[in-house]
């Protein structure tokens, strides 16, 4: 069973892209950072060797940047489009889902979601209706459908420590059964830049405050 694998990012711009990190780094140094994240999610997406990798992207598909990344590793381009982050995935599933058997959704946040860790996720949907990988803040890095089921993602609160939670009473209440890889760290705020590889982050912020949430 051949499985899309989508990766859902920003444009890599400051003042856009990982805002959040920007006291630490700067806007263009979160902007690079993201860039580079990009990159390193597609390329882990095509090594994972699962079928076709597609990269959707906000607000546009305008941006140098994006059109480089998915041309370098043969991934296709679209546009998120409108709505809220639950309306998108869910409107990535249903586009993808209608051409192949299954689909994992990633984001570029989580450096450890690697091509292993895809194949792993993908095993694990074959015996399962969704598979997640969840994120150590609360949400997830990760989400796999057979099957494009809005219930997972309309009406959702997102950006904050319950996600994750959230989404599990909905599957129970759908009865749908899904697996739970081991959680990954996502990278998004300055307390976060210690879960980057070597050699990815010149700056480490010095002292930061209790993490936020935008």
């Amino acid at each position: 069973m051949h499985t899309t694998v989508i990766v859902f990012a920003k444009a890599p711009v400051p003042g856009l892209a990982k805002t959040r990190l920007a006291p630490a780094l700067g806007a263009d140094g979160a902007a690079a950072l993201a860039a580079r994240m990009l990159r390193h999610a597609l390329a882990q997406a095509t090594a994972a060797g699962l079928g076709p990798v597609a990269l959707c992207a906000a607000p546009d598909t305008t941006h140098p940047a994006l059109r480089e990344a998915a041309a370098a590793c043969g991934a296709t381009l679209a546009a998120q489009g409108e709505g809220d982050l639950g309306e998108r995935m869910h409107r990535a599933f249903s586009r993808h889902l209608a051409l192949h058997g299954a689909a994992l959704l990633m984001g570029t946040d989580a450096p450890a979601l690697d091509a292993a860790r895809l194949r792993e996720a993908a095993q694990a949907l074959q015996q399962h209706d969704a598979v997640f990988v969840p994120a150590l803040d609360g949400g997830y890095a990760l989400v796999g459908l057979r099957r494009p089921d809005a219930r997972v993602f309309t009406g959702m609160r997102w950006s904050h420590a319950q996600v994750m939670a959230d989404t599990r009473q909905r599957l129970r209440d759908a009865g749908l059964r899904w697996a739970e890889l081991p959680a990954v760290a996502d990278v998004d705020e300055p307390d976060d830049l210690v879960h980057l590889p070597p050699g990815w982050c010149d700056t480490r912020p010095a002292a930061t405050p209790a993490g936020r949430r935008a």
